[in-house]
């Protein structure tokens, strides 16, 4: 993520009613009173305007100067932060999974738990790494620890984290020190739902609509996807006795996660209709179908090995498309300045109605 916290691509706000896009939106809006005040006057001289006859002018279109968005656009590539996102949130929530698993005696389930926040978290450090485009980059983020910022908390959460996932991962592989083993199960296990969800901020405290204005929301989106996932994870790779947790996880998932993103979209009102819309609609289409339809396998196939599988896989599918879609919504409505304008808008005209009546 070249910087995150600048301008269109994440550009940060300082407190929930942040005005995105302020600055073009109200200097559009000046402008567009002025010219009804000018309007006015103009007529006026000419006498060709009746006496009470409304100056109003057409409300402003919305473009900005030479037809350039509001907001700069998210240069962000889909592959490397939909995965950094996906893979954040698998890794985490596999190792929370993977605790109560080693702590209620199944190794069978436990085991590929650990081998996948492994493998999911490298995944999503290296695309991080590769998004930003050189690895001192990541290293810099490092050298403070600021905690109003989601992503120096977050590069320090994946320090602290991908180390545990590693032992608790090499461990299990080899049969070596077992008991620093289930040290290092338990830590990665108490950190993942951090690691899980700390990406949910990070894309919130933006000027990008479609994604601030989902900032009640989203941390619940994110850990029910993740843990749909995880337990999708559970169901793939472990045996049919021992997946009962990894089953209710999965289902619980990923009803809370269709549930909570539906709310989430007609919540937000205008700003939510890129959810729906274009490719971005397509993808949150597609992970609702998927996620649901994991569920429903994950239920019907408790002594069906080959059944537990597929429902796994869908499960494990949706969650990465959820992923996608909520980064593809953000970049349409960064594109399109109705998303910034008209929200604006009624901010200020609340406002002005507020303090009239004050």
């Amino acid at each position: 993520m070249t910087n995150p916290e600048h301008t269109g691509e994440g550009a940060a706000v300082s407190g929930r009613d942040a005005i995105t896009g302020a600055a073009g939106v109200v200097s559009e809006e000046q402008r567009a009173r002025r010219g009804e005040r000018e309007g006015g006057q103009r007529s006026g001289r000419r006498g060709g305007r009746r006496r009470g006859e409304p100056t109003r002018v057409p409300d402003a279109d919305f473009r900005s100067y030479h037809g350039r968005p509001v907001l700069n656009q998210i240069v962000w590539e889909a592959r490397d932060i939909g995965g950094y996102l996906f893979l954040g949130g698998l890794a985490g929530a596999s190792s929370v999974l993977a605790a109560g698993a080693e702590v209620t005696g199944r190794p069978g389930l436990a085991r590929p738990l650990k081998y996948t926040a492994l493998a999911a978290i490298s995944g999503s450090t290296a695309a991080l790494i590769h998004d930003l485009g050189r690895p001192e980059r990541f290293l810099n983020m490092l050298r403070v620890f600021k905690p109003t910022s989601p992503m120096s908390v977050g590069s320090w959460l994946l320090m602290g984290y991908g180390p545990l996932a590693g032992a608790a991962a090499v461990t299990a592989a080899t049969g070596w020190f077992p008991r620093t083993g289930t040290a290092a199960t338990i830590g990665a296990g108490a950190l993942g739902p951090l690691v899980a969800t700390y990406t949910a901020p990070l894309i919130c405290d933006t000027a990008v609509p479609s994604w601030h204005e989902g900032y009640r929301e989203m941390p619940f989106v994110f850990a029910s996807s993740a843990a749909a996932a995880a337990g999708g994870v559970g169901l793939l790779a472990s045996p049919t006795a021992q997946s009962g947790p990894a089953r209710r996880v999965a289902v619980g998932g990923a009803l809370t996660e269709v549930a909570v993103s539906s709310f989430m979209e007609h919540r937000m009102g205008l700003v939510g209709e890129p959810y729906g819309q274009g490719r971005a609609g397509a993808l949150t289409r597609a992970a609702k179908a998927l996620t649901l339809g994991g569920a429903a396998g994950a239920v019907l196939g408790r002594r069906s090995r080959a059944l537990s599988a597929l429902s796994g896989a869908a499960l494990v599918a949706g969650s990465a498309l959820t992923r996608l879609g909520v980064f593809q919504a953000g970049v349409q409505s960064a594109a399109d300045p109705k998303y910034t304008v008209v929200p604006q808008r009624q901010r200020l005209e609340e406002r002005q109605h507020s303090e009239e009546r004050a």
